[in-house]
């Protein structure tokens, strides 16, 4: 068919869709002419699959976790140039034939000079090339010292003082992580760290420069900065204190004793907070600041550093300062925190500025950036592995992709393959289920699988071994359900065969089949008369249990004879009530039996060959609706809203029918066993129980046919003939007058 670009596609149909068949490399050369509204799938995550995870991120050129229409279309077009013979791109082979290399191409040229280099590396002379050379290959390349990635780690240096100042990078400055999988680091950041140590040099020098200034108080000007800082607040709120008091006659500036007697009782210790909150000293009128004594419990810490620091270097032998002199220290703490606020190169302070200098007024920059360089230089010979590496990634899965991507081939194929979004099977109710999915978001799959029409079973897995856990959603295509319930136990094998204990934890109910559908009136009938036993049942016990147990509370002071003639009386009177009860439920059970002996003797009323017609009829209106229903959901079952929930983009239906979801599901089968249960109902067979059950029914019909009187069959009694009365004519007299 040339309805896409000059491409003769095929067709066929899969899954009850006609698709596009991909069935040989020149397919794969001419997807770019295929009409995207003909792709099976638009894009697909790169997690979550049973796929080599390599190839996925290869196929993902702009990582962004998902794989788009054009990203496929990029990797067919430049796998198929570089590979001259495209029938081998079907066969899903590890290996590629040196042969096959397309020398035409430029690419295919150096891809082939490459794969002789990299068997050469590894001391190979055949004819081939495989993904366990590249692999062997980049092992070994990745372990030297350079391996082109342009990182450098610790094993890239030889000389101790240069591996010591690569660990002092990565510690100040950050890494990168290198091919090998060590931590590294690069030119950007070699340059960051020796900008950081220039900086940070520049500016401790500068400080130095003017240390009189800038450090008043020589090496403790760091921590008197923090205790003036710390306490200023508190020293401001008592200068602001004193002069209020000169102004005002109020006398409630101080702590009262109020307020010292509400805690006096109390742990004072535990009380500190609320003490802080307290004036720093007892407000005065001369305005001054105590230095000797009399500061508030609560920060007397902080006052004698301050004290110790500041006021003894400034006010030596003071015993008290002003306000004045208070605020001239503040100017003195301006030229350190303008210094402060200068730094730069902080990343370089934790290694002091010793060894700044020291590293900075060596040759390690040079020495490190010429490794870096050295490394470079490899770039392209360990770009053409990769490459080569990338080739027989796409070499052996591209196809297997595009039949899970464009197309649903593996998914709807006979050859024993399963799809790459099916995740394992799960073994429950003595079936196994093929069709199970990893659930990467739950929210989503509560928004899409009801769409699906498929019976879904949702199960929280764990491997023991491990504690690898996933969620897994498994599709019931096969069998009855009367076993499967919210918390059942099962076991999940992965593709891998490692097995995960599964749980039951939401269950999606739709129709399995139409079989099923025939019964399931009938069992949803007796699942609530169950339920509704059980319950009677339930409520009954508990009333007369709470019935006992208060009278036997009641009774438990009670003895003798007089409890005995009460207990007597209550009987009888409970007696009397159940008596009643008795007759009510004899009434009504009288009155259903003889609704139902007036429609067993409507049925025998018929013909013989109208009784299974009847009971035929009754079967279908009771089952009738269910089985169409479940025809109509089973024709349309659909996998695409499971994937979209997965984070697909399903261009087309996946329809799951019956024929096809039988084999998605499959029934434990069991051989016919001659042995004699002896713990048996019966011995024999089901068909055989089945065939004797009928021929027993039809002897019963026949027997009751014939034993019915006829004159008791009303549609069955003949006709009488009705009496014929013949009145006599009296003969008219001869001389009566004619009219």
């Amino acid at each position: 068919m040339k309805s896409n670009g000059e491409y003769d596609w095929k067709f066929s149909t899969v899954g009850g869709m006609t698709r596009v068949s991909i069935h040989s490399g020149e397919d794969l050369a001419h997807l770019d002419e295929l009409d995207k509204k003909l792709w099976t799938v638009l894009s697909c995550p790169t997690q979550g699959l049973e796929f080599d995870q390599r190839t996925l991120d290869i196929l993902d050129a702009n990582k962004d976790g998902k794989i788009h229409v054009d990203e496929v279309i990029a990797a067919s077009k430049w796998l198929t140039s570089v590979i001259s013979d495209l029938s081998l791109l079907t066969k899903r082979d590890s290996s590629i034939p040196l042969s096959a290399f397309n020398l035409e191409n430029e690419e295919g040229r150096s891809l082939y000079e490459s794969a002789q280099h990299i068997l050469a590396g590894l001391g190979l002379e055949k004819d081939s090339i495989s993904l366990g050379d590249v692999s062997d290959s980049l092992a070994i390349f990745a372990k030297t010292r350079f391996n082109g990635d342009g990182v450098i780690t610790v094993n890239s240096a030889e000389d101790d003082t240069l591996k010591k100042v690569i660990e002092e990078i990565i510690a100040s400055s950050g890494s990168v992580v290198d091919r090998s999988g060590d931590k590294g680091v690069n030119a950007e950041i070699i340059e960051k760290f020796f900008a950081d140590l220039s900086d940070f040099t520049a500016w401790k020098e500068a400080g130095d420069a003017d240390k009189a200034d800038v450090f008043p108080y020589g090496d403790n000007t760091e921590a008197a900065l923090a205790a003036y800082e710390s306490i200023k607040a508190k020293v401001d709120d008592f200068f602001v204190r004193c002069s209020l008091a000169s102004f005002s006659s109020a006398g409630n500036l101080d702590v009262t004793a109020e307020k010292i007697g509400a805690i006096s009782d109390k742990n004072l210790a535990a009380s500190i907070d609320e003490i802080a909150q307290y004036p720093l000293a007892k407000v005065n009128a001369k305005a001054e600041l105590p230095l000797d004594g009399g500061i508030n419990p609560a920060w007397q810490g902080t006052f004698s550093t301050l004290k110790k620091l500041v006021f003894d270097v400034e006010f030596p032998e003071a015993t008290s300062i002003t306000k004045s002199q208070w605020e001239s220290i503040q100017g003195r703490f301006a030229a350190y925190k303008a210094w402060k606020d200068a730094k730069k190169g902080i990343s370089a302070e934790a290694l002091g500025y010793g060894r700044a200098k020291e590293i900075l007024v060596s040759s390690a920059k040079d020495s490190l950036l010429e490794l870096v360089a050295q490394d470079k230089s490899l770039e392209k010979q360990f770009g053409t592995i990769e490459s080569v590496d990338k080739l027989l990634h796409l070499y052996r899965d591209f196809y297997t992709f595009v039949r899970n991507y464009v197309t649903f081939s593996d998914f709807y194929s006979h050859n024993g393959r399963k799809a790459i979004f099916q995740a394992g099977t799960l073994f429950i109710d003595q079936r196994s289920c093929d069709l199970c999915i990893k659930v990467n978001d739950m929210t989503a799959h509560n928004n899409f699988s009801g769409l699906s029409g498929m019976f879904i079973i949702y199960c929280d897995c764990i491997y023991k071994s491990t504690g690898e856990k996933m969620t897994i959603a498994a599709v019931l295509t096969d069998g009855d359900i009367d076993n499967i319930k919210v918390g059942k136990h099962a076991v999940f094998y992965d593709r891998d065969g490692k097995d995960f204990d599964a749980t039951v934890t939401k269950i999606i109910d739709n129709p399995i089949s139409v079989r099923q559908a025939f019964w399931s009136p009938y069992r949803k009938v007796g699942n609530f008369l169950e339920e509704q036993v059980t319950k009677f049942a339930s409520t009954q016990d508990s009333k007369v249990t709470a019935d006992a147990t208060k009278k036997l509370a009641e009774g438990g002071s009670k003895l003798g004879d007089a409890a005995a003639a009460d207990a007597a009386k209550k009987s009888s009177f409970d007696m009397t009530k159940f008596f009643g009860l008795f007759a009510v439920i004899g009434m009504a059970l009288g009155s259903i039996f003889s609704f139902l002996l007036s429609l067993f003797t409507g049925f025998f009323s018929l013909a013989w060959w109208q009784m299974p017609l009847v009971v035929l009829a009754v079967m279908l209106i009771i089952s009738g609706p269910s089985m169409i229903m479940a025809y109509m959901k089973l024709r349309k079952r659909d996998l695409a809203p499971l994937l979209n929930a997965n984070g697909w983009a399903v261009n087309a239906k996946a329809i799951v029918n019956v024929r096809f979801g039988q084999t998605l599901t499959s029934m434990a089968r069991t051989p016919y066993v001659k042995d004699v249960d002896p713990y048996g109902m019966e011995g024999l067979p089901v068909w055989k129980r089945t065939v004797i059950g009928i021929v027993i029914g039809l002897c019963l019909l026949v027997g009751v046919y014939f034993i019915i009187p006829v004159d008791k069959r009303p549609f069955w009694k003949k006709a009488e003939t009705p009496d014929i009365v013949i009145e006599e004519v009296q003969e008219v007299p001869a001389d009566t007058e004619q009219l």
